[in-house]
């Protein structure tokens, strides 16, 4: 039974983080495990080029950065291809033909572009790449056929774009040749999209509100105890919210009643703890006390493997060498694919030399 393929990847624009980690790497490597897909990974820098053209270094240094991740937290590169964007041909051609059946309204109306064109500040100065990104995305999962996409539901505005488009090359052309993917969001509504340590919205890069997978213990550490918690929790006996508290929504996306016997037996689980925090009684540091101990577990192992692949990077180079070798051959099949129902493919077409050539 053939395989149904699973596409995702990231920007190079730094190190990954645990919003990366509860966002879609949590789902890929569950995926991976199952033996049931073939799973593609990219490592997306022609998108981050978007918006960091006048910088490329910065995008160079975080290539192999990625992969450390991706390898740490448990992707096997003999399950799962990794590649690299940039070197696939048509991962740039397709969107040509796919920016045909988008209007610019469209791509306006997208919310996952007008929230990051807000956050950057943008406005109309934004470059034209970035504003044509859902259409990159688009290019991506359809080039490899994948029928699931693993995200945050911040991303889910890309996928209902590729499936606009998907719809539309396919009714217009006349063929099936491109498939509609469907997104897979984390297990846990209410974690899959990750706080940022200051209580941002959004755990990010550029606002420096990130606990990398890469963080020392002591890193780690400093950022969980300095972590927004709740505004109106100034005493311990005083009544706290739960809800919107970066702490315990950390707690919700990694603890386990396991965690609470070893490091707080107190509680018999999070739920017990909520409620005595709701009630009033107990502390923001003890909170932050049990959070690192929780995380300092959780990304133990994460870091033991990514200082073993760190040795090695030749070996980072290889796995993204003869990953995107093999992105190649399969995309280059899907564009030729293209090419054809469009009626392009003039120096293979048969119909096409018999009617005018011959």
């Amino acid at each position: 039974m053939e395989k149904e393929i699973i596409l995702t990847g990231d920007r190079p624009t730094g190190p990954l983080h645990l919003g990366h980690l509860v966002g879609s790497l949590r789902t890929r490597v569950a995926m991976q495990n199952t033996g049931k897909y073939k799973p593609y990974i990219m490592i997306a820098d022609l998108q981050a080029l978007t918006d960091n053209a006048d910088n490329p270094e910065k995008i160079r240094q975080n290539i192999l950065e990625v992969t450390l991740d991706y390898l740490a937290v448990g992707l096997d590169p003999s399950v799962t291809t990794i590649l690299v964007q940039s070197h696939i041909p048509a991962l740039y051609q397709l969107p040509m033909y796919y920016s045909n059946l988008v209007t610019v309204s469209r791509l306006e109306r997208n919310p996952t572009i007008k929230n990051e064109i807000k956050q950057r500040g943008f406005e109309r100065n934004l470059p034209v790449g970035f504003m044509t990104y859902p259409i990159s995305q688009a290019a991506d999962i359809t080039a490899f056929k994948a029928k699931y996409v693993p995200v945050g539901d911040d991303q889910l505005p890309m996928i209902e774009q590729t499936r606009e488009i998907v719809s539309a090359f396919n009714r217009i052309y006349k063929c099936d040749i491109l498939v509609e993917p469907e997104a897979v969001l984390p297990d846990s509504n209410s974690c899959n999209r990750l706080v940022g340590t200051d209580g941002g919205t959004k755990m990010s890069k550029s606002l420096g509100n990130c606990i990398y997978l890469k963080d020392d213990e002591k890193t780690v550490k400093q950022k969980v105890m300095s972590m927004f918690t709740d505004p109106e929790h100034i005493n311990v006996s005083d009544p706290g919210h739960t809800e919107n508290n970066p702490v315990f929504i950390y707690l919700d996306a990694f603890s386990s009643n396991e965690d609470f016997e070893e490091f707080l037996p107190e509680y018999h689980d999070l739920a017990e703890m909520k409620e005595h925090y709701e009630k009033g009684g107990l502390g923001d540091m003890k909170c932050k006390k049990f959070l690192n101990n929780v995380m300092q577990k959780y990304l133990a192992p994460i870091r033991k493997r990514r200082e073993e692949y760190e040795k090695d990077k030749g070996y980072l180079l290889e796995i993204l060498k003869k990953g995107t070798e093999q992105a190649v051959e399969v995309t280059g099949e899907t564009l030729s694919q293209v090419r054809s129902a469009i009626g392009i493919d003039y120096f293979t077409d048969k119909d096409f030399i018999d009617r005018f050539v011959k």
